[in-house]
């Protein structure tokens, strides 16, 4: 699949879909953007006058990236493509360190490198750097493809 093609099945959606395009895709690597708008839902109430990212938003970010995203690439080399439908992502973990805020505005990439993919579950080292190019957060994520029932 295409990078354009695993963008469109990627199930979230807005307002809370944090990957706006995919830059570059491969069996162990994706690179992904994401620009978070002034006018965001959680802007409002994180922090009043000040706003902030907040962090588990990063984390979703990452894991839209580096877990869901590569996720069904890799399920696309051993699943046919119309069965992909069927399968959803579950998040099971993560361990994060966030080193800079990400203001509203920003445009950030997100790296993910593919630790492991067996028995459907996928961890990744995942990277966010803001435009300029400073790592604001890394960490890893983990999640485990899941068949839905139809």
């Amino acid at each position: 699949m295409t990078p354009e093609q695993v963008l469109a099945k990627v199930p979230q959606q807005a307002p809370f879909r944090f990957l706006d395009r995919i830059i570059n895709l491969s069996d162990t690597h994706i690179t992904g953007e994401y620009t978070f708008k002034e006018d965001e839902f959680f802007y409002k109430g994180h922090f009043p006058g000040d706003p902030v990212t907040p962090g588990v938003i990063l984390t979703e970010a990452m894991a839209q990236s580096g877990v869901v995203a590569l996720g069904l690439y890799l399920l696309s080399l051993s699943v046919k493509e119309a069965e992909l439908s069927s399968w959803t992502t579950f998040f099971t973990e993560c361990e994060m360190e966030f080193y800079l805020p990400v203001l509203p505005g920003e445009t950030v990439r997100i790296e993910g490198e593919k630790v492991y993919f067996r028995r459907m579950k996928l961890k990744s080292k995942v990277s966010l750097y803001l435009s300029n190019g400073d790592l604001a957060a890394e960490g890893t994520v983990a999640g485990v493809g899941v068949k839905r029932g139809n």
